[in-house]
């Protein structure tokens, strides 16, 4: 076999694995090894799809989103499907973002380990107040699901009712994110309070 073959024969599942989603070190190291070792061909074989490989080593995930068009480059249709969040979905992205935040400034275990009742806590204060009671939880618990749906949390194997929150919240919740959720909010405020 020459090093040709075997350099394809360790790209195809590294780009199959990060087609299919987000690629964590912790998850697959063998793959993350041949994906560290083979990341200028990575980058050469999705450019041509309009696409860029997010990598990165320290919080150990990898994976590829749309590649936003230079000068005078024609937008590629998009191959990485865009999905619009909900306000209680978005609202608890940045509440994991934050407490992520918190979290990183004043603990040193690297992973933040969320209960349900956490969960429920801290989204109670942001939504209406009813007389259902176990109604309110189904809610909040299709949030949580959605979250987890979306990769930015995991439910913890054998311990039921935790949550690990992922690294790569980091990523996609970002200064930018938080700034334009910040002008909707006010915008939600105000609309709550001309309602009567």
């Amino acid at each position: 076999m020459n090093e040709m073959e075997t350099d394809t024969q360790q790209l195809s599942p590294v780009l199959i694995a990060l087609f299919k989603g987000v690629l964590y070190q912790d998850q697959s190291p063998e793959l993350w090894q041949a994906l560290a070792g083979l990341q200028a061909r990575v980058r050469d074989y999705i450019e041509v799809l309009g696409l860029e490989l997010l990598f990165d080593e320290a919080e150990g995930y990898a994976y590829l989103r749309q590649r936003r068009p230079g000068d005078g480059e024609a937008e590629l249709p998009r191959l990485v499907t865009r999905r619009q969040l909900g306000f209680p979905v978005s609202l608890l992205l940045v509440l994991l973002r934050k407490k992520l935040a918190e979290h990183d400034a004043s603990a040193s275990e690297p992973r933040l380990i969320i209960s349900r009742e956490q969960l429920v806590d801290v989204m109670r204060v942001f939504l209406p107040d009813t007389a259902n009671e176990a109604r309110l939880m189904d809610r909040i618990d299709n949030h949580v699901n959605k979250v987890v749906e979306l990769g930015f949390m995991r439910k913890l194997r054998g311990q039921e009712g935790q949550f690990e929150v992922r690294r790569i919240l980091k990523s996609f919740v970002d200064a930018q994110w938080l700034a334009d959720f910040d002008e909707r909010l006010a915008e939600y405020r105000a609309q709550l309070i001309q309602t009567p």
